[in-house]
Parts: structure tokens; C-alpha cells; sequence
């Protein structure tokens, strides 16, 4: 039986001629496998903020657009109600359904990244 330490891991290999080499190289090539992933990932403080970001941003966004639009509305074109408030609250919607699918998709891609290491 073979044992090495790898990563201040150690890994025993079976004792079969040939199945020693194979195993053992299989296991160092996943673990190769994901250290370059997670190099090129780069999860990070920093791109955690960047996430948070990204979600404030599709809202803030939209609403500001929204609310400008509203604003030149109610320059333009009077009525009994707030163009500003009423095109505001849509564009908040619609900055809240822009950030739930941004979200939405970078969770599916993390779990999707976790199934594919564990196989």
C-alpha cells in the first residue's frame, strides 16, 4: 500500500499492480481540477460585493430611469395623479424582477459548479 501527502492530505492507494498508479493519478488530477477552478472563480469579499452590487444596481437603475421619466411627464402632461410616483413604483418592480433572475441564475450556477465537482 502507497500513501502521499498532498495538500496535508493523506491519500492511501490500493495495493493492486496497476490499479495503484491509476487511482493515485486520478486522485491528483482532481484535485488539480479544482484548484484551477477555484483560481479562476476567485470567490472573494470582493466579488461578494460586487454580487451585492450588481443587485443594487438593477434596482436603482430602473427606478431612477422610472422616476425621470415621471418627472418630465408631469412637466408635460398633468392628470390627478404623480406620473414621478406611479413610474418610480414600476420601475422598483421592475428592478426587483431584474435582480431576482440575476440572483436566480448565479445560484443555479454555483450549484450546477458543486454537481459537477462531486462527480
Amino acid at each position: 500500500m502507497y500513501t502521499a501527502l498532498i495538500n496535508s492530505e493523506i491519500i492511501k492507494v490500493g495495493t493492486k499492480p496497476g490499479s495503484e498508479r491509476k487511482s493515485f493519478s486520478e486522485e491528483i488530477a482532481k484535485k488539480e481540477k479544482r484548484k484551477l477552478k477555484a483560481q479562476h472563480k476567485k470567490n472573494s469579499v470582493w466579488s461578494g460585493l460586487g454580487m451585492m452590487g450588481m443587485v443594487g444596481w438593477s434596482v436603482a437603475v430602473p427606478a431612477v430611469i422610472g422616476a425621470a421619466l415621471g418627472l418630465w411627464l408631469d412637466k408635460n402632461y398633468t392628470q390627478s395623479f404623480s406620473w414621478t410616483l406611479t413610474l418610480l413604483f414600476i420601475g422598483v418592480i421592475t428592478g426587483g424582477i431584474i435582480a431576482w433572475y440575476w440572483v436566480q441564475k448565479e445560484d443555479s450556477e454555483i450549484h450546477n459548479d458543486k454537481n459537477v465537482d462531486d462527480e
